[in-house]
């Protein structure tokens, strides 16, 4: 069990303990600023924290010259026609459900399919929770900007096939990925891009800011039984 100020966190229901600690101390902020009734429901509660965020973190918006560097260092994210086939297995995460012993259970059976990656499909049938399941866990062609941003930078971030090393974890629960096949677009001039250069510059710097501003939080609260720092801030998940 852990706590912060004095208020006991139930562990159990988020991927991680520091996310669970992260998410009290934002619920404890968004509280101290009014922006939380008494007896508010999680819906509520996130709405507040939504809101607490918006007020208290500053991101600015990327200059021209910045996303004119990035993109030069970063050519080949800028593609069109990038597609990549993969499978996957999901382990849903529900509110109350033993996140524990889901991602324990995940593990165990990632570590059997990079033995014997030919039951993928057996093991997506019995126990993903995704409807992808019926066919052996198969999600077909994807292209980037399709599926939620942890689970897109896994399949795109590198030239890796076959089953990922490490589980993904999504807000949807943890991921075994399997890329059976890597098709190359082609480049595509800054122009085209500048918008969505300027968007992933942003969604950097509001990682980097919303890190910064939990360790501010961090620092100013009283936080047992879960070590917080800089890199176990998802707050972005």
């Amino acid at each position: 069990m852990a706590s912060v100020n004095g208020v006991e966190v139930e562990l159990g229901d988020w991927p991680t303990p520091q996310l669970a600690v992260v998410r009290e101390l934002l619920r404890q902020r968004a509280a101290e600023l009014g922006h939380l009734p008494d007896g508010a429901d999680d819906r509520a509660t996130e709405q507040a924290i939504e809101r607490t965020l918006a007020e208290d973190v500053a991101v600015p918006d990327a200059d021209d010259a910045s996303c004119r560097r990035y993109y030069e260092a970063n050519r080949k994210r800028y593609r069109s026609g990038d597609l990549v086939c993969a499978r996957h297995i999901l382990f849903q995460i529900t509110p109350g459900a033993p996140v524990p012993q889901i991602s324990a259970h995940a593990e165990k059976l990632l570590k059997e399919l990079r033995a014997r990656p030919d039951h993928f499909a057996d093991v997506a049938r019995e126990f993903s929770n995704c409807p992808s399941a019926e066919h052996g866990g198969n999600l077909g062609q994807l292209q980037r900007g399709e599926t939620v941003a942890e689970f897109d930078k896994a399949i795109f971030e590198d030239n890796t096939t076959g089953i990922l090393p490490k589980l993904v974890t999504t807000r949807h629960g943890f991921h075994i990925i399997a890329i059976d096949e890597r098709i190359e677009g082609k480049e595509l001039p800054y122009e085209l891009v500048r918008a969505e250069v300027a968007a992933e510059l942003k969604r950097k710097s509001e990682a980097r800011a919303l890190s910064q501003y939990v360790q501010v939080l961090a620092a100013n609260a009283r936080i047992e039984g879960v070590a917080l720092d800089a890199a176990s801030s998802p707050l972005v998940q």
